[in-house]
């Protein structure tokens, strides 16, 4: 019984799998399956948004935030960053896409610094001062 893709997802995945092992290409849910691909493509496409997102924000609060710079946001930056490059690596297709990304995200963390902060949001630059590669660079920090 092949089980319906709305009512038990897992097990939709499961025998979606064993008819692709099996090779019963016509038993296929084709449509669904395409769904679910794309939707996995867009999902790191959003992974590597939201670490840049958050990598960015960190950095914003470094350069206006001087006074209260941690241990802790030197720590959420090299977590960002590192996780940022595994996905990266893991999903290398991403890379022509990076510009358009970088620039959503910088628009994003502006409006989270912002309310983190508390600090108004003119105060930042409306496009990032820096270039993506010195973002996601092991010793940068903004001075």
């Amino acid at each position: 019984m092949v089980m319906n893709y709305e009512n038990d997802f897992y097990t939709w995945t499961q025998q979606q799998a064993h008819l692709l092992r099996s090779h019963q290409f016509a038993e296929l849910d084709v449509e669904n399956l395409i769904e679910e691909l794309e939707s996995m493509g867009r999902s790191e496409k959003r992974a590597v948004t939201s670490r840049l997102t958050v990598l960015l924000m960190h950095l914003l609060k470094w350069r206006f935030q001087v006074d209260r710079r941690s241990t802790s946001w030197r720590l959420t930056i090299q977590h960002q960053r590192l996780k940022f490059h595994q996905i990266i690596r893991d999903n290398p297709g991403l890379k022509p896409q990076l510009a358009a990304i970088y620039l959503d995200a910088y628009q994003d963390a502006i409006f989270q610094a912002a309310q983190e902060t508390g600090l108004p949001v003119e105060l930042f630059p409306t496009e990032s001062p820096w270039q993506l590669t010195e973002v996601i660079s092991d010793n940068f920090y903004p001075e």
